[in-house]
């Protein structure tokens, strides 16, 4: 247990008794009823600092100095050797005739719980393309509807009382709320980035998303090259590729299971609900759709941006442009 160093009876309040004791000449009973302990816990620690100082006022592990059925350190490195050649815990127990819980309890001890552990950590990339409109991310974020108010994240088991509900065919009863998606794309070199919120995430919802979001991005004077996005059905459909190949861009995909891939969308989405989504109480989806303009606004023009040097996206295309408008808030 780790005790604050100024706790009445941590190592500075055990030093005091020690001192009233050794130093001062307070019998054991008045030192310890001025401290506000038992007679036996001022004669413990005082016995402590005669033979260890300072260092026996520390709080001592309480695990036993000897464990009689402890598993011998030979079974554990063959344990061990068969982990590392992706044995499972039961098939380690039945190759060594060892109880699974044994094993277990020695597999996660050593760190070797996880299979996934054998692997060698995966080296972070971080990459920043030079020009913008080079890459664009592409993602989608799933939000519950707002419906009669605010819902469960502020108001607890009463916001959950407020959404309509129906008893399904297994008799199971199904909020009835449903979901708004978020469609978010991001500059992979300025950061600069455009959000709607839509209805579904089918694949003509995707194709309309991403010709009005080429379109703002050329308003910017950005022309986009490449696209990335996740593997959803949406964005692995015919009708996406053609669309893309029409549009004159490049579609990219992330690695199955590697959502880090496409890491630029998911941190945006992630800041996003933070200071739109979750940071206000919203009587409607309306309400919150509403808001998020101005967000946005406030994100792409005079949010600082940590990766940015702390300026706003749009300050870092004005210098990839070469044209670093002055009055633009920095």
């Amino acid at each position: 247990m780790k005790l604050h160093a100024n706790a009445k009876l941590g190592p500075k309040g055990r030093l005091v008794i020690c001192r009233r004791v050794i130093e001062q000449g307070w019998s054991l009973a008045e030192a310890a009823e001025a401290a506000g302990v038992s007679e036996r816990t001022a004669g413990k620690w005082t016995r402590r600092y005669r033979a260890e100082g300072e260092a026996g006022l520390l709080d001592r592990s309480s695990a036993p100095r000897r464990v009689a059925n402890a598993t011998p350190p030979e079974r554990v490195e063959a344990i061990a050797a068969l982990r590392r050649v992706r044995l499972t815990g039961p098939e380690i127990a039945e190759v060594l005739e060892m109880p699974t819980s044994t094993v277990s309890a020695v597999l996660l001890r050593i760190g070797l719980g996880r299979l996934s552990r054998l692997e060698p950590a995966e080296p972070v990339r971080r990459y920043e393309r030079s020009r913008p409109g080079e890459l664009i991310h592409v993602d989608v974020k799933k939000l519950g509807r707002i419906v009669g108010g605010a819902g469960h994240r502020v108001l607890g088991r009463e916001g959950r009382r407020r959404n309509p509900t129906r008893r399904g065919g297994s008799g199971v009863r199904r909020a009835q709320v449903g979901w708004e998606r978020v469609h978010v794309c991001v500059d992979d070199a300025t950061r600069l980035a455009y959000v709607e919120v839509l209805p579904d995430e089918k694949a003509t919802t995707a194709i309309g998303f991403l010709r009005r979001a080429l379109a703002f991005y050329r308003s910017h004077g950005i022309e986009v090259e490449r696209l990335m996005t996740d593997n959803g059905p949406a964005y692995v459909s015919a009708a996406h590729a053609l669309a893309c190949r029409t549009l004159g861009i490049r579609h990219l995909r992330t690695r199955p299971y590697r959502p880090q891939t496409n890491g630029k969308a998911e941190r945006f989405i992630r800041t996003m609900l933070r200071e739109w989504a979750y940071a206000g109480v919203y009587g409607s989806s309306p309400e919150r759709a509403a808001a998020l303009s101005g967000w946005l606004e406030r994100y792409n023009f005079s949010r600082r941006h940590g990766a940015l040097g702390h300026r706003p996206p749009i300050a870092r295309l004005r210098e990839l442009q070469g044209n670093n408008v002055a009055g633009i808030y920095i």
